[in-house]
């Protein structure tokens, strides 16, 4: 029975401690970023670093987080960190509703849209974790035209790895995410897209636009399509 007749779209959130700055503009959790409600619930011990590693031990306290989250009316459910994709499986089945939890889901789609000399560029929170197995892809060939930059050992990545993380520092992401996004097209040319793994980026989603006059995704795309096609 749902305790809350809202028609919602739910967030698994990470835990990040005691917080006293609000969402910034552009997060997954401030209010402003979509035009329908929206509701969370945390994935007990599920903080950025083991999230990140890969704990498999969390796919219990994912499943609950989801079930909490229908039970409030959720009509669909996304997540607040990429890397819960590798519990989509098993969040998926636990629940009557669409589940999206991480933007790597659009890969092959979007490869789809380009050319097929064009490469796609995957911006993550940190590239050592976002393994082959995260990109549902078939063969080399596709996998050549997927290039993988991070955030590791920046002061986002370092800052998410506190606990409690403090307030995030927008500035930084979009310094150190630019860099990065220069250093790959460098190497790569061919670069046509890119798609943000990371649920901090789309914070600074219209600056990269912006700078690299190329299209770019995140989940707050994946957000929006999926909560307009929930009955």
């Amino acid at each position: 029975m749902l305790q809350n007749s809202t028609r919602s779209l739910g967030i698994l959130n990470l835990e990040r401690g005691p917080q006293s700055e609000p969402e910034p503009t552009g997060a997954v959790l401030n209010p402003t970023t979509f035009d329908f409600p929206v509701i969370s619930e945390t994935v007990e011990g599920g903080w950025a670093e083991n999230v990140v590693r890969g704990d498999p031990s969390l796919e219990a306290a994912c499943i609950d987080a989801a079930r909490r989250l229908v039970a409030r009316g959720a009509v669909a459910i996304c997540s607040n960190c990429g890397f819960l994709i590798r519990h989509q499986a098993a969040i998926a089945s636990s629940v009557s509703v669409p589940v999206a939890t991480s933007s790597l889901l659009l890969v092959p789609t979007l490869l789809r849209q380009l050319p097929p000399k064009s490469k796609m560029a995957v911006l993550t929170f940190d590239s050592t974790r976002c393994t082959d197995d995260l990109l549902g892809i078939h063969g080399d060939e596709e996998r050549s035209r997927i290039v993988i930059g991070g955030l590791e050992g920046t002061k986002y990545w370092h800052d998410e790895h506190k606990s409690p993380a403090p307030p995030v520092d927008v500035a930084a992401i979009e310094r150190d995410l630019s860099a990065c996004v220069a250093n790959l097209r460098g190497m790569h040319p061919e670069i046509a897209l890119l798609l943000l793994e990371c649920t901090g980026f789309p914070m600074v989603a219209p600056a990269i636009r912006s700078i690299s006059k190329l299209p770019v995704y995140d989940i707050t795309t994946l957000c929006r399509m999926t909560y307009a096609s929930a009955y």
